[in-house]
C-alpha cells in the first residue's frame, strides 16, 4: 500500500471511514428474488442452539455458508438455491442479526458462535464440509479453520481480513483497536432511529454498487439488535488471526474487492490482502473488480464462477 502518495492516504482514510461505520451499523442481506423457485429444505434433525440456526437444503456434499455482521442467512440465498442442485446447503443465521432473538446481552459473540458452528459441524455427522464465509463469517470460518482444523474441509474467504483493525495501518494491535473500538460500539448503541438508519444508508454506499441493495442492506441492519452487533462489532475489530495463519493446513481461497469507481483501488487492495495474508501457506488470493464488500450481490456471475471452481 503506497502510503506515501497523498491521494492514497486520502482514498485509504475515505475507506477506512466507510469501512467502519459499516461495521458501527451492521452488513446486511442480499434479498431473493420474490420470483426465485424455491427449493424444499431437507428434514435434518434440528440444532439446538441460542447462538445460531441452520437451514438445510438441497443434497450431496456438504457446504456450510456464513453471513456476516448485521446480516441475515439471505445474502446466501440465489447461491444456496443453485447449489442445492448438486450439494447438501447449510445455511446459517446467527442470533441478534436481521431480527433474530439475542440472549446474551454484552457478552462476547465471535468466540462462542465459533464453538457452536463447530458443535454443529460435529452432532450434524459432517464430515470436513467445504465453507463460504462473508465479512464476519469469512473471519469466522478462519478462525474455526484454527481452532478445530479435522472439522473444516476448505474455506472461501469473501472479502475478510485476518485482522479488520489493520485497515487503521500495519502497526496497529488488537489491544489499540480496543478503545477505537468501544467508541463506535458506544456511539451505534446511543443513535437514535433517525440518526441510525442515517448512518446506515450512508454507509451502504460504499458497501455495493446497486441502489436496490443498498436499500435492503439498510432494512436488514434496523431488524438487527443493536447490543448483538455492538458486541459482534468489538470482537471482530480486536480479534487478530493472523498469528495462527501460519500453522494453518486447511486450502483457503480469499477473494476481495476492488472498485475503481467509488471502492478500493486495485493496487490498494493488492497491496492490503497479500501483506494480511503472507504468513497464510499456499492460500489462492483473488481480487474481483467492480465490486464493493458484498461481492455475490454487485458481482454475481463472477461470483458464481469462483464458487464453482472453489468446490471442485
Amino acid at each position: 500500500m503506497l502510503l506515501t502518495h497523498r491521494s492514497g492516504r486520502s482514498t485509504l482514510r475515505a475507506l477506512l471511514f466507510a469501512f467502519i461505520t459499516a461495521l458501527s451499523i451492521g452488513f446486511a442481506a442480499f434479498a431473493l428474488s420474490a420470483h426465485a423457485e424455491p427449493v424444499r429444505a431437507s428434514q435434518a434433525a434440528p440444532f439446538a442452539s441460542d447462538r445460531l440456526s441452520v437451514e438445510v437444503m438441497g443434497t450431496g456434499p456438504d457446504v456450510i455458508l456464513i453471513p456476516g455482521l448485521a446480516s441475515s442467512r439471505e445474502v446466501w440465498r440465489p447461491l444456496a438455491t443453485r447449489l442445492a442442485a448438486t450439494h447438501r446447503v447449510h445455511l446459517v443465521q446467527l442470533a441478534g442479526f436481521a431480527g433474530e432473538p439475542w440472549v446474551h446481552g454484552d457478552g462476547p459473540f465471535v468466540a462462542p458462535e465459533v464453538e457452536e458452528l463447530a458443535r454443529y459441524i460435529a452432532e450434524a455427522g459432517l464430515d470436513r464440509p467445504a465453507m463460504i464465509g462473508h465479512s464476519m463469517g469469512g473471519l469466522s470460518g478462519l478462525l474455526l479453520a484454527q481452532t478445530h482444523p479435522d472439522r473444516v474441509g476448505r474455506l472461501m474467504i469473501v472479502d475478510a481480513l485476518p485482522f479488520y483493525s489493520a485497515l487503521f495501518g500495519p502497526m496497529v494491535t488488537a489491544e489499540t483497536a480496543r478503545p477505537i473500538a468501544a467508541r463506535f460500539a458506544a456511539a451505534m448503541i446511543a443513535a437514535d432511529e433517525p440518526t441510525f438508519r442515517s448512518q446506515q444508508a450512508q454507509a451502504s454506499r460504499g458497501l455495493a454498487r446497486d441502489p436496490a441493495m443498498r436499500e435492503t442492506m439498510v432494512e436488514w441492519s434496523m431488524a438487527s439488535e443493536r447490543r448483538a452487533v455492538a458486541a459482534a462489532l468489538t470482537d471482530v475489530m480486536t480479534t487478530d488471526a493472523r498469528p495462527g495463519l501460519a500453522a494453518m493446513t486447511t486450502p483457503v481461497t480469499a477473494l476481495y474487492a476492488a472498485d475503481a469507481d467509488g471502492g478500493a483501488p486495485a493496487a490498494m487492495a493488492d497491496a492490503l490482502w497479500t501483506r494480511e495474508y503472507a504468513t497464510l501457506p499456499g492460500v489462492t488470493l483473488v481480487r474481483v473488480d467492480d465490486s464493493r464488500h458484498f461481492v455475490m450481490a454487485d458481482q454475481p456471475a463472477r461470483f458464481a464462477e469462483l464458487v464453482d471452481a472453489f468446490l471442485k
